[in-house]
């Protein structure tokens, strides 16, 4: 292997590009399918109410995310050391966890659905339409959480496109149910909020049934006889979630504080909370650039750690933080120079919200570049499962610099130019960056787990 300190070799570009590719289109046809659904609800006036409902999602599918990246952090490195029979049981307790989530946020909308609504937005209007929505939407997070597992576990697997395939297939699912019930095309009643709910129900279904059929004819490393799968000893369960309940606590603790943003910045009114939405449709595909490089990131690192190869894996991770370095700048120009354009597509009638979109957009330049080097550090500490670190970067963050920031300059300093708030709370970011380098570089985080874990046979 010939490299340098800041530039990889030949055969790292090569492995990341495998990985990190499929799950940046992926991220990238998601969002601008979010672009697509956005716009037809804004069509119909109702980008407000499907935006506050899809927090209970949003908080849902972060919960989720902390089941796996806690039984990931095993997955790739079970991968990695070829360890089949462990490799499938860590999926099997995935698949019980994040069913357990799906049903409890079920439940939850199925008994306190006003209450839910009302905590983020007190808009009759908007609570109105917003239950008419969530009441159909709450059949999708099961199948949602599910499905999650199986796309995480591909990725763990290093077969990131399958992942980008099929949600690729979910997505435009998606959308065209939403433009025939929104509509009401091809015979339909116009449905309104309620067809775009139907959309997202219809987009689970298909997903989760793709995944499952998929992963069962191609015989996937993951899934096996279920005697093995969910044969899941108590010392067993017990190691892996001596590292999941960090992960799952600080996505819990991360999903609602960052849907606090939301609640505080509803504060200012609809105008804002619209060009927030917009904005951060048309932002999220870029941070499709950020994803791919925090999957591969976990998921090479892992392999290395698993393979007991820890001198590699610290290798490596220098590499990808310079590789971030550089892709923040290249994207965070692009992002400023297509601002305008972007928000064009949208029809936005108000120009105020308009203006406010535009500025978000731009703002939000800066936010990927930061965004860029948190994910390197990120993915490198969940590779060797240095749960705790990141749930004091991630979660305590939010809620000791993020939440008092921004709460701070509404609510106290009754600050309305909303573009400045934005860039102000990107310091958040910037906190992050400073407490995890010192991490990062002290290679405290590069441990091979697999040692932990005695293969059951």
């Amino acid at each position: 292997m010939t490299a340098g300190k800041y530039v990889g070799d030949k055969k790292f570009y090569s492995d990341v590009s495998r990985l990190a590719i499929p799950s940046m289109l992926q991220q990238l046809l998601s969002s601008a399918m979010g672009m697509v659904d956005t716009m037809m609800v804004s069509a119909i006036g109702m980008v407000s109410p499907v935006g506050v409902a899809s927090q209970v999602g949003h908080v849902c599918s972060c919960i989720s995310f902390g089941v796996m990246e806690g039984t990931g952090i095993y997955a790739s490195q079970f991968y990695g050391a070829d360890d089949k029979e462990n490799l499938q049981r860590t999926f099997g307790m995935s698949i019980i966890l994040s069913l357990m989530v799906g049903l409890r946020f079920f439940g939850l909308i199925a008994l306190r659905c006003i209450p839910v609504i009302r905590f983020y937005v007190k808009d009759p209007d908007v609570i109105s339409y917003a239950k008419i929505y969530l009441d159909l939407v709450k059949f999708s997070f099961p199948l949602n959480t599910v499905a999650l597992a199986y796309n995480y576990f591909y990725r763990c697997i290093h077969k990131t496109n399958v992942s980008m395939w099929i949600s690729t297939t979910s997505m435009v699912t998606n959308a065209i149910v939403n433009y025939i019930l929104i509509y009401g095309k091809l015979g339909f009643s116009p449905m309104g909020v309620a067809g775009a709910a139907w959309g997202t129900i219809a987009s689970q279904v298909v997903a989760l049934g793709l995944y499952m059929g998929y992963s069962i004819l191609s015989n996937a490393a993951f899934v096996g006889n279920p005697k093995i799968m969910f044969d899941i000893s108590r010392d067993f369960f017990s190691k892996v979630m001596i590292r999941t309940y960090p992960t799952i606590i600080n996505e819990t603790l991360f999903g609602f504080g960052t849907s606090l943003y939301i609640k505080a910045y509803g504060l200012l009114g609809t105008k804002v909370t619209d060009s927030y939405y917009v904005a951060n449709t048309i932002t999220n595909m870029f941070f499709s650039v950020c994803n791919g490089l925090s999957v591969s990131g976990s998921m090479l690192l892992g392999a290395e750690l698993g393979k007991g190869d820890v001198k590699k894996a610290v290798m490596e991770s220098r590499w990808f933080l310079y590789l971030g370095l550089a892709l923040a700048a290249v994207t965070g120009s692009v992002v400023i120079g297509a601002a305008k354009p972007l928000v064009d597509l949208f029809g936005l009638t108000n120009p105020d919200v308009y203006e406010l979109s535009v500025a978000i957009v731009r703002v939000s330049a800066f936010r990927i570049a930061l965004r860029m080097i948190v994910v390197v550090i990120f993915s490198s500490l969940r590779a060797g499962g240095d749960s705790k670190m990141l749930m004091v970067l991630d979660c305590g963050i939010v809620w000791f610099v993020g939440i008092p920031l921004i709460y701070g300059m509404i609510s106290l300093l009754h600050m309305e130019n909303f573009a400045l708030i934005y860039f102000l709370a990107q310091f958040e970011l910037a906190v992050r960056i400073l407490i995890g380098l010192r991490r990062f570089t002290s290679n405290r985080w590069a441990v091979n787990l697999t040692n932990e874990i005695t293969a059951e046979r």
